[in-house]
């Protein structure tokens, strides 16, 4: 808050999901393209993040959508106790590399927010999955190609 009330806005996202003993965790995660350069909204692309995602199993990926300079995932804990910052560089790092194009890259952060206690996870991603019928890009979810769900999360 500044001093006449008003409430700053928040320039970088904050970061540290820490998983409870016995509390179900469910992550929402936003990760954009330097520049939100438009070039991630491809079959090439699709088929590798899905690939990428499965082999990075430290954070499981259930439902997510891929726009054309963003992408929406949800994830929750795998097997592995790998901090959810560091999953995110990982696989990140893992897509680049397979990807080679060198000029197609990711903004160094992103933003993450734990799904809290009486959150539905099917209405975030009721409006997570209606992003590319806001944007113009379709008229129906149905119709957009670039999402999926690849781990029935359970809340």
């Amino acid at each position: 808050m500044t001093n006449d009330g008003r409430r700053l806005g928040r320039k970088k996202p904050a970061h540290g999901v820490f998983p409870e003993p016995g509390k179900p965790v469910i992550v929402c995660l936003t990760v954009c393209t330097k520049h939100r350069r438009s070039w991630l909204a491809t079959d090439a692309c699709h088929t590798l993040l899905r690939r990428v995602w499965m082999e990075a199993a430290a954070w499981l990926v259930g439902r997510y959508v891929i726009m054309p300079d963003h992408l929406h995932l949800f994830a929750a804990p795998g097997e592995l106790a790998i901090d959810f910052d560091a999953w995110g560089k990982y696989w990140k790092r893992q897509f680049s590399i397979a990807h080679g194009q060198s000029h197609h890259r990711w903004q160094t952060d992103h933003w993450d927010r734990r799904l809290r206690s009486g959150e539905s996870y099917a209405e975030k991603w009721d409006y997570v999955r209606h992003n590319p019928v806001r944007e113009g890009l379709v008229k129906n979810v149905e119709d957009w190609p670039f999402q999926g769900e690849l781990n029935e999360l359970r809340w």
